[in-house]
């Protein structure tokens, strides 16, 4: 593992004098944005890129899956970025948002699947949680612990008070902002599969509803901890009282010193992950600038490199790194549309 941030700080020092020295006229560096989640995935495959090509090794910034979809959206030419990365799919309106900016020719790139865990440094009391516990834990508003049909500010202090099973400690989750893909996919999944498992919010119409199960408290409990899933990790060694939400791959990279939470009676395996059986799985993406292929060199190479067998494959070199690879259909179905860069409709997203 040490071995993976070795390679994520060369490819930040190259990148920095890459930028430095590529005229303001044109760019011979691949610029990548996005997710803080893929960010190891694509340095890795940039760090291999660079050196086993003739071309630059590509420049990446973690800007989460929000902001890099901003930025990527913002317009077509050299100031923009070529490609974004997202834990998370595209959403309607930022695709809407990157055809009225004439960002129009977008290539979809699907490269697997990843798990969101709630972890703990092994020395803390690991959890055993449901997803409604992790909702009421973690939400802004609860319903009333003392009965009736109304919601109220989150009045749970302790991991206890929600089920005696769980710890008798202070609630402290770090986890990411609101730009995460991380956080939109958390909200889904944890929050949201937790939530409808309550009678009196799933009879609610449905903006209030999404509302009530996305909306995370602000009193403490929940601390934002940025865009950098390395800070949460370095926190949560610090502090064993403390909890983080991260992807999976974070936790295989630091299996020495942390542990996940089994969900809803589900560990966090790869297995578990891939099959849908663990309740926290999503899918990793990453888009491509159509328009800039062949004007920025190498996009198109750096493509298929990463969607190569020995890349995404069961074998490949980024399962070593904790990417959980496709089915092999799927991804020699995504390696035939990334190689043709087929663009897409919109209607993919609908």
């Amino acid at each position: 593992m040490t071995k993976l941030k070795a390679v994520v700080a060369s490819v930040a020092v190259a990148g920095a004098l890459a930028a430095v020295s590529t005229p303001t006229m044109a760019r011979e560096t691949i610029n990548i944005v996005g997710s803080s989640t893929v960010y190891p995935f694509a340095t890795v495959v940039a760090e291999r890129f660079g050196r086993n090509t003739d071309f630059s090794t590509p420049k990446l910034e973690s800007t989460g899956s929000g902001g890099g979809l901003k930025l990527f959206c913002d317009g077509v030419g050299t100031d923009t970025p070529d490609i974004t990365n997202a834990s998370r799919r595209m959403k309607p309106s930022e695709f809407e948002r990157c055809n009225s900016n004439g960002v129009k020719d977008i290539v979809e790139v699907k490269i697997g699947s990843d798990g969101i865990v709630l972890a703990s440094s092994q020395k803390a009391e690991n959890l055993d949680i449901s997803l409604k516990q992790i909702y009421l834990a973690l939400a802004k508003e609860v319903p009333d612990p003392k009965g009736g049909d109304k919601l109220v500010a989150n009045p749970y202090k302790n991991w206890s008070e929600i089920d005696s099973s769980l710890p008798n400690k202070p609630i402290r989750v770090m986890g990411p902002p609101p730009t995460s893909g991380t956080r939109d996919a958390f909200n889904e999944l944890a929050m949201e599969g937790g939530c409808k498992e309550i009678d009196m919010i799933k009879a609610m119409e449905k903006d209030a509803m999404e509302q009530a199960c996305q909306s995370i408290r602000e009193d403490g409990a929940f601390v934002e901890a940025g865009e950098n899933d390395n800070l949460i990790v370095q926190k949560l060694n610090s502090d064993p009282g403390a909890y983080g939400i991260f992807g999976y791959s974070f936790l295989e990279e630091n299996a020495g010193t942390l542990q996940a939470a089994t969900i809803n009676g589900k560990e966090p395996t790869m297995e578990n992950i891939s099959s849908d059986a663990y309740p926290v799985a999503r899918s990793l993406w990453f888009y491509v600038k159509k328009a800039h292929v062949g004007v920025v060199p190498g996009i198109a190479e750096y493509v298929g490199e990463f969607t190569s067998e020995g890349t995404w494959g069961d074998n490949g070199y980024l399962a070593d790194v904790g990417l959980i690879p496709l089915e092999r259909s799927a991804r020699m179905e995504a390696a035939k549309n990334a190689k043709a860069m087929k663009t897409m409709t919109g209607d993919e997203l609908k």
